[in-house]
């Protein structure tokens, strides 16, 4: 990409929009193209369409998307279904239609079945059943997967897919309906340590292991791919490297300064015992992550008390 490309990224409000965002002016791209949902309803085809028309973006990042942890997806399926598929559905088809030179699908580790070997290769996809509590989600991103590679097969549009890990980072949603593990122990550890309370109650046994990734590198990785790979295969991003829930809780609670004990509820799900990408095609491309997930989560944990805790009423 030239410097004064017109790019457009999707979803630039969210922590993963806001990081592609940050990298590219780090990089000194200077013609970003940003909507907020008011401003384009992104799920109207009729909408998205005009948008491109007028803007005519030569590169797009699709990083819009209905996300959130477990509980979310388990009570809210069919919006975690029908949002994403229109959101990717109307963007693909617009970058299509009106000439974009490349784009950039993100999708979620979830798209792999619920039991694959480990690591989780790219080709594992399809070969398996879903995790139950995320299937919706998933079944949406396995769908914009399968767009890019058919719109690449069919009228040879350069559309690629990366699939990161589990993420965090500046930005991030510490909602505890809706958020994903990390920034919910965050706040609760937080939480707990304000109000004097004397333990922390995490979702299940504690034993399932993930791998995270912090959305800066993620970003980074975006702009190297769109540089550097065009592929029908979907390109998994991440660390190569997991940690059990319990360790995460116990990290995070030295982090925050926490002195009382975690409890486990065990009614609560697990969810998938084991999530971990092979990243050998991503680092086969020349790039490798850079920030140690201590480091990460503790640029989390500042951001958190300068920019969220204030406004949590107690």
């Amino acid at each position: 990409m030239n410097k004064d490309a017109k790019i457009y990224v999707a979803g630039h409000r969210g922590m993963v929009g806001s990081a592609i965002v940050r990298n590219l002016e780090q990089k000194g791209f200077t013609n970003i193209i940003k909507r907020t949902s008011d401003e384009v309803n992104l799920i109207r085809q009729e909408e998205v369409e005009k948008f491109f028309k007028e803007e005519a973006p030569e590169y797009v990042f699709l990083a819009a998307a209905k996300v959130g942890g477990i509980y979310a997806n388990n009570t809210y399926p069919a919006e975690f279904l029908y949002n994403n598929m229109m959101i990717e559905a109307n963007i693909i088809h617009s970058s299509y239609k009106y000439n974009v030179k490349k784009l950039l699908f993100l999708g979620s580790s979830c798209i792999y079945p619920k039991i694959a070997k480990q690591p989780i290769k790219e080709d594992y996809l399809l070969n398996g059943p879903l995790e139950p509590t995320n299937e919706a989600y998933a079944i949406a991103k396995i769908s914009g997967i399968e767009l890019c590679k058919f719109y690449r097969k069919q009228y040879g549009c350069d559309f690629i897919s990366a699939m990161p890990t589990n993420l965090y980072g500046i930005n991030d949603n510490f909602d505890l309906e809706t958020s994903h593990v990390l920034p919910a122990l965050v706040r609760k550890f937080h939480e707990a340590k304000v109000k004097g309370q004397k333990e922390v109650v995490i979702w299940g046994t504690g034993k399932p292991r993930r791998e995270f990734l912090y959305v800066d590198d993620l970003a980074d990785a975006c702009v190297h791919l769109i540089n550097n790979y065009s592929d029908e295969m979907h390109v998994n991003v991440g660390t190569g490297e997991d940690i059990e829930i319990g360790e995460l809780a116990q990290i995070i609670k030295n982090i925050v300064g926490y002195n009382g004990e975690i409890i486990n509820d065990l009614s609560k799900p697990d969810g998938t015992p084991r999530k971990l990408l092979d990243v050998s095609l991503l680092e086969s491309t020349g790039w490798k992550h850079k920030t140690k997930l201590q480091e990460g989560i503790c640029k989390v944990y500042e951001w958190y008390l300068d920019n969220y805790s204030k406004e949590i009423s107690f």
